[in-house]
């Protein structure tokens, strides 16, 4: 069976030493977030986890879930029990608006949570996971009688959330969307249609499930321009706040899906449902892109915990499997064969995912930390700078996280061999779940082109020369420095593969919008290289000056200026050669006809 233990050493490495989350204290929302605090939320999640969530995560994929004939739902045993206490320890709360009844702690501290959540079963962790991009939308769009209505129960985990944006003819292109809303008398809305793929549409988890619907109202604009956004509660919610008749929304099926089976993943059926428009008619898009943009960072979070499980099982394998000799001869000749781990090859799988999982942790929390200073920083410049910077990443840590995640998975289940690929040892798990973050919330490729056709370009290509600057900035700073000089030189050289390939659609973008399209996701690949680059100068620095102090952890430290290496030597070279990817334009990629594809 799997074995997952939360990496809380490592997250405090991050959070208190690489961040210096404390130095913040001076902002709003941080003033609570001193390091005891925040080293209690770490270990106090990381059990938790351990012991309720993880143990839940190979029997619920093995049960799935279950519609009944009156089309309720129910989830896999212990998920209730289990969801029950993670309500009642207040672990939603983190960092909610304390005027909902949330605990008002940084976004950094939430994400800590929710990559926890992740590794140890992501089809749980999906449940209150996606309540995140519901409360957001009504936080920024919902009118002030709407947020105290729904607001504190969400926060609280008494109600859950969801978005339906897909229906059975469209995914990305929102503008086909068939979903209709007639307006009523009393000010409501009658929503009619049929959303698939709706991740936790029905469950018993908790007493109501607020329906986040994307519709269009008589009239409106057949393309993107007329969507519109509305509240469609499971049950009707009274004016005393109680729970009134059920609303006329149904789940017609489960999805049958490779992976994530925990999760009920469901056709949901609008029959003049009752509903309430959010915001503004016909500007349910930019209500849609605070959804999706938080359930973007919780989807790159979930590459990152797939590595994290996946490489822990793996590990474990290499260590007490044993298989052939040492290539330099018999490293335990009292044995009859050593452990997996002599071998070269299985130490470049283990070494790579290493690699990722710790630069991905510190870049969806440096990320996160983005995120809270662009709305809390002292003044506006940094607002400013910040906001730019998490815009920019966050298709990166979406597309390439999740990316980097799934081939970690893979990798590791490569680690195994063939007992790998048995169902009982549960690496293929780890796998079919890593692989849907790929796809859900906007494809990869989608997230390629919003990087590149949308984010570049944006107010004069200002986001992409903020992170050119801190890059330059850190590398010219850290070159004088004997012990993490390679790291800083190699980083540059790749920032200078990717400040070409910036230049190269800048220079080519207006004339050939085929070549943008056809370089897109090698740019999103670069760029994410380069990322993970900036997160390993920053710890190898930590790390290298940490080393010099009494009483240090010297296996930690050096371990992460190894990690620091394996990044400067075997993942920085790939920039130049994603760079010239992008500057071959589409000339193949769009040269064949429909006819030779199938020749």
């Amino acid at each position: 069976m799997p074995v997952f233990q939360a990496p809380t050493r490592d997250t405090r490495f991050v959070v208190n030493e690489v961040l210096g989350l404390e130095g913040y204290g001076h902002l709003p929302g941080f003033e609570a977030a001193t390091r005891d605090l925040t080293d209690s939320v770490i270990e106090e999640a990381g059990r938790f986890v351990n012991e309720v969530v993880a143990p839940l995560n190979l029997s619920g994929d093995q049960e799935g879930c279950t519609r009944h004939p009156d089309g309720s739902v129910t989830t896999p045993k212990g998920f209730k029990e289990a969801y029950a206490r993670y309500v009642e320890a207040g672990w939603g709360t983190l960092a909610a608006p304390e005027v909902y009844g949330g605990q008002g702690l940084p976004h950094v501290i939430g994400f800590v949570m929710e990559e926890y959540l992740a590794s140890a079963n992501q089809a749980f962790a999906m449940y209150p996971g996606l309540a995140n991009g519901a409360i957001s939308a009504i936080s920024s769009k919902g009118s002030p009688e709407q947020q105290a209505t729904y607001l504190p129960k969400m926060v609280s985990g008494e109600w859950l959330g969801t978005m339906n944006l897909t229906e059975p003819h469209c995914g990305t292109d929102l503008g086909l969307i068939r979903t209709r809303a007639e307006p009523q008398a009393d000010g409501s809305y009658s929503i009619t249609g049929t959303k698939i793929f709706i991740s936790a549409g029905d469950h018993d988890l908790c007493e109501n499930i607020i329906h986040l619907v994307l519709a269009k109202t008589p009239g409106a604009p057949e393309s993107s321009k007329g969507i519109s956004l509305f509240i469609v509660p499971k049950f009707l919610v009274n004016a005393d706040g109680s729970l009134g008749d059920r609303n006329a929304v149904s789940v017609g099926s489960i999805e049958h899906k490779m992976g994530i089976h925990g999760n009920a993943t469901c056709v949901m059926n609008y029959d003049g449902a009752k509903g309430w428009l959010v915001g503004e008619e016909n500007k349910g898009l930019a209500a849609m892109f605070i959804m999706m943009n938080a359930a973007r960072l919780g989807v790159g979070i979930q590459g990152l915990a797939q590595a994290e499980a996946s490489y822990q099982n793996a590990l474990l394998y290499a260590q007490d499997r044993r298989q052939g000799r040492a290539l330099t001869g018999p490293a335990e000749p009292q044995q009859k064969a050593d452990p997996l781990l002599v071998h070269p090859d299985v130490r470049r799988m283990l070494m790579d995912a290493k690699m990722f999982i710790g630069g991905m942790r510190a870049l969806c929390l440096w990320g996160a930390l983005q995120v809270d200073l662009s709305h809390k920083a002292a003044t506006e410049e940094e607002r400013q700078a910040a906001d730019d910077l998490i815009s920019l990443l966050t298709p990166v840590i979406k597309g390439y996280g999740t990316d980097m995640g799934y081939k970690t998975a893979t990798d590791m289940q490569q680690v195994w061999g063939g007992h790998g690929y048995i169902a009982e040892n549960g690496m293929d798990q780890f796998v079919r779940d890593a692989r849907i973050a790929m796809i859900y919330e906007g494809a990869n490729g989608v997230q390629a082109m919003d990087l590149v056709g949308r984010k570049l370009a944006l107010n004069g290509g200002r986001a992409v020369q903020r992170l050119f600057a801190v890059i330059d900035a850190e590398c010219a700073e850290d070159s004088a420095d004997e012990t993490v000089k390679l790291v800083a030189e190699r980083l540059a050289k790749a920032t200078g593969h990717l400040k070409a390939a910036t230049m190269w659609f800048l220079q080519h973008g207006m004339t050939d919008r085929n070549a943008v399209g056809a370089g897109a996701y090698a740019y999103m690949t670069l760029t994410g290289v380069v990322s993970l680059g900036l997160m390993w100068l920053r710890m190898a620095k930590v790390s290298a000056a940490a080393l010099g102090q009494e009483g240090a952890d010297k296996a930690f430290y050096e371990a992460k200026l190894l990690c620091a290496k394996h990044w400067a030597l075997r993942f920085a070279p790939q920039a130049g050669a994603l760079r010239y990817e992008v500057e071959a334009g589409a000339e193949t990629v769009m040269a064949m006809t429909a006819e030779q594809f199938a020749a």
